[in-house]
């Protein structure tokens, strides 16, 4: 009927005219009619005297014809924003109906799709919840291998990644790829997938170099079995370009986002929620390079359309104005009027995540680390040893990200005159760091920036020249000679160097570092600035976990 408009017009007449139905009209125009333009909504009594009168037969018959109606209201896109209301509609009537036990396959891609919707609407809790119930069922009739059991899986675990669960998702998947690989016959693609989901577990676990390694084979199996340009591969070229930033190597990263991005906009659209994580991504790794403005002028766009397709209060929106907040503040440092913004996405963050949620504790990092710059030491103080604590418990205290957050209460110490507290926070945060990620990476550059100062501080100025020096060096090789954190470790030198008396060198090296940030920042920014003023550079750890 509901391709027959007449029949569909009489036999709703019918059944409102004894009171069975209610009806009203949803669409754009009022005066249409039709499925597509009208709601029906039966009375909780007329429904509870039905059920009774139905015999078991007739209600097994009914839920049958109502999970054939669900399908074949499925939409089949749940990536596209625009159909997200109609899978709002339709998750609630999947287990009802008996959809979560039967056997079809039209009722199965439903369930799988109305999974893949909460993944990309952001409904982790709901989806995982969801996800339990099919598991439990699904188990008693399907093999752990078969596709839809698989779909499952995949589903899952990038819930289980966005709801913190980094753990639990990777051993969801190791455990898929070794039944996989043991299973008769061969599913390449299938791996293909484990092994993308495994090189993310891997790399939320701190183990960034495994999860590269990883993650340029799954790029490489994509290409070969897909193609260049379908959106899985453009997934596993996405996600490699993220775990190139945790390995700090942006150029690289910058490239292949720069890549991956002109593909999505050529095949997916530029207003694709994946098109959209793309314009993410090249924000950051241009701010990740220093080139605040660029980063700036390309994220303002990107959070636009954010809202426009997502909406305001959506994850990846949340994201993206949370990046666009860090290319404020590293475009014009600690002015006042990113705070109040910085503060009123804190608490939209904390409302849909929680104050444990990844994405809440690297903002509260970020703020905190403002508020230190302003001056507001006890607030920030608050905030991030919370963070720390936070991720601490999350991640354990040997990850990288747990290991730098020390650099920032470090921060915080020394802003406070707690001289010798700071510099053992830094001490630690450099050795935890160089032992996991080696001794050129920007995070272990930055935690030698800060401990060079907290040893000059505390009167060890020979061991901050041999730091500073050290420091500036490996910066200039991984960074180039213009990159904001390789001058900042070149006025550090200068200032160690005077604290020696060692004046001519040091003079040259600060008039160098000065004529290089105006030429890359400009004469007026806060780096340069404080540059020009001698106030001793520092850096603040942001985390990221990909």
């Amino acid at each position: 009927m509901a391709t027959d408009l007449p029949a569909w017009t009489r036999a709703l007449d019918t059944l409102v005219n004894y009171s069975v139905l209610s009806r009203e009209s949803r669409g754009p125009l009022a005066a249409e009619t039709g499925p597509h333009q009208e709601s029906v909504q039966m009375h909780r009594l007329v429904h509870d005297i039905v059920s009774k009168l139905t015999s078991e037969d007739g209600r097994a018959l009914h839920r049958r014809a109502v999970r054939t109606l669900l399908a074949e209201a499925d939409p089949g896109n749940p990536v596209d924003s625009r159909t997200w209301p109609t899978y709002a509609e339709l998750l609630p009537h999947l287990e009802p109906s008996g959809a979560l036990e039967s056997r079809q396959p039209r009722v199965q891609a439903l369930v799988v799709n109305c999974l893949r919707y909460c993944v990309r609407s952001g409904e982790y809790n709901s989806g995982l919840e969801l996800a339990r119930r099919v598991r439990d069922r699904w188990a008693r009739f399907m093999e752990p291998v078969d596709q839809p059991m698989l779909d499952l899986a995949t589903h899952e675990g990038n819930m289980m990644r966005a709801s913190g669960r980094f753990r639990e998702a990777y051993e969801l998947h190791r455990g898929i790829l070794d039944r996989l690989r043991a299973a008769p016959g061969s599913n390449p693609l299938a791996e293909l997938v484990s092994m993308s989901a495994i090189a993310a577990g891997l790399r939320h676990l701190g183990r960034y170099e495994e999860s590269c390694d990883l993650q340029r084979e799954v790029v490489e199996g994509n290409e070969q079995l897909l193609g260049p340009e379908e959106p899985q591969t453009l997934v596993a070229r996405h996600n490699l370009g993220v775990v190139l930033r945790l390995l700090g190597r942006y150029a690289e990263a910058l490239e292949l986002d720069l890549e991956t991005l002109a593909r999505r906009e050529s095949v997916q659209r530029a207003r694709h929620i994946s098109t959209l994580n793309s314009g993410n991504a090249v924000a950051h790794s241009l701010r990740l390079l220093g080139r605040y403005r660029d980063a700036l002028a390309r994220q303002e766009p990107v959070v636009r359309l954010h809202v426009q397709v997502l909406g305001p209060q959506h994850p990846q929106t949340l994201a993206a104005r949370a990046e666009l907040a860090m290319c404020r503040r590293r475009e014009s440092g600690p002015a006042p009027e990113v705070g109040p913004s910085m503060a009123s996405l804190l608490d939209q963050l904390v409302q849909l995540h929680g104050r444990e949620h990844y994405y809440t504790l690297s903002f509260l990092t970020n703020y905190g680390n403002f508020l230190r710059e302003h001056g507001e030491l006890a607030q920030a103080r608050d905030l991030i040893g919370e963070a720390e604590a936070g991720y601490r418990a999350l991640l354990g205290p040997a990850h990288p990200v747990a290991t730098g957050m020390l650099s920032n209460t470090g921060l915080v110490m020394q802003a406070a005159g707690e001289r010798a507290e700071a510099l053992s926070m830094f001490e630690s945060a450099l050795a935890g760091l160089t032992a996991t990620l080696g001794p050129d990476h920007p995070w272990v550059l930055g935690c030698a920036l800060n401990a060079a100062s907290g040893r000059n501080f505390n009167g060890r100025i020979a061991d901050a020249v041999e730091l500073s020096r050290d420091t500036l060096r490996r910066a200039r090789h991984v960074l180039g000679d213009e990159h904001p954190l390789t001058l900042s470790c070149q006025v550090a030198l200068a200032a160690d160097l005077r604290a020696a008396r060692e004046q001519e060198e040091a003079g040259k090296l600060e008039e160098d570092g000065l004529l290089a940030l105006t030429r890359t920042l400009g004469a007026q920014h806060p780096h340069t600035i404080s540059a020009r003023q001698r106030t001793r550079p520092y850096w603040d750890f942001e985390p990221y976990l990909g």
